[in-house]
């Protein structure tokens, strides 16, 4: 905190400190006049009502005092007072870091003996590991993927809850993905290839996994694919999980099916980056969230 700030936090804590202990000793000595009957003569309803003057009950002199005690033995023991950090030391991120300390034991105790270094779908079978890696999944992961999983076409997440996966979907090769990010690239081909053949190999593509097809252009565009796409996404469209080339005769697409946004991506290229969550999460807690998301698209592990 600057100086600046320190005298601007100080100054307002004496003032409202100062105005409130004034009142509380003043008030009490103040003489309100009062009329023969012991009112102030403030009559409501037609006289019904009268305003009497009453001295403050004892205990409520004695809460307030008590207040003012507890207020200043505070700003004398934690911060409150400007730059003052207080007798005790006491900090909100040190609070926070023992509190965290103590959990990380607790979830030792009952979780991560289970987990450090266990295949990922045996940590699929443990409920305890699970409930922390959805947790983790939420604050880490669903501002691509979604809450559920189910992944963002506008920004290239894909779905996490089917089987179609890009590096693979087996529980290790998703720790690999988790601990050390992928980047995926499809390269633009409007260099290299007239948009006439650009429309021809998207529509023997989309054949390739049924979606309609204009049959002239398909077939014109078998050997261009066979020549530009095959070297990564293999003679038949099967795809590479080696490469994180996907699957072309499915119904998965990860940037969307309709001719528009698959000419997108043979003209302009596509190119996905997943970071590295190893210096944020670690080894146990993503494999935590490994398992969590093995889950997703194996729901019989959750349940053995």
């Amino acid at each position: 905190m600057s100086g600046f700030w320190s005298a601007w936090v100080i100054a307002l804590v004496v003032a409202n400190l100062g105005v409130t202990l004034f009142l509380f000793l003043w008030g009490p000595r103040v003489e309100i006049p009062t009329q023969a009957d012991g009112t102030t003569g403030h009559v409501w309803a037609h006289g019904a009502l009268r305003e009497g003057v009453h001295r403050l009950p004892a205990w409520w002199i004695a809460v307030s005092a008590a207040m003012f005690v507890a207020c200043f033995a505070y700003l004398a023991l934690y911060p409150g007072f400007g730059a003052y950090k207080g007798a005790l030391g006491w900090t909100s991120s040190g609070e926070e870091a023992h509190d965290a300390a103590q959990n990380r034991e607790r979830l030792e105790a009952a979780v991560l003996a289970r987990v450090h270094g266990a295949a990922v779908d045996r940590v699929a079978g443990e409920p305890g590991a699970l409930r922390v890696g959805e947790r983790l999944f939420v604050d880490n992961c669903a501002a691509c993927h979604g809450r559920d999983g189910r992944g963002n076409r506008l920004i290239g997440a894909p779905d996490l809850t089917d089987r179609d996966w890009l590096y693979g979907g087996g529980g290790e090769a998703i720790l690999a993905s988790i601990l050390d990010g992928r980047r995926g690239g499809m390269p633009a081909f409007t260099p290299q290839l007239p948009d006439e053949s650009v429309v021809d190999v998207v529509h023997y593509v989309r054949s390739l996994s049924g979606l309609p097809a204009d049959g002239l252009r398909a077939q014109t565009g078998r050997p261009v694919f066979a020549a530009n796409c095959a070297a990564c996404h293999g003679a038949e469209g099967k795809g590479n999980t080696a490469l994180g080339a996907p699957d072309l005769t499915d119904r998965t697409w990860l940037y969307g099916s309709d001719l528009p946004e698959m000419l997108q991506t043979v003209r302009g290229g596509r190119a996905g980056v997943m970071p590295a969550w190893r210096g944020r999460l670690g080894d146990d807690d993503a494999r935590m969230v490994a398992a969590f998301v093995y889950a997703l698209s194996h729901p019989d592990a959750a349940r053995r």
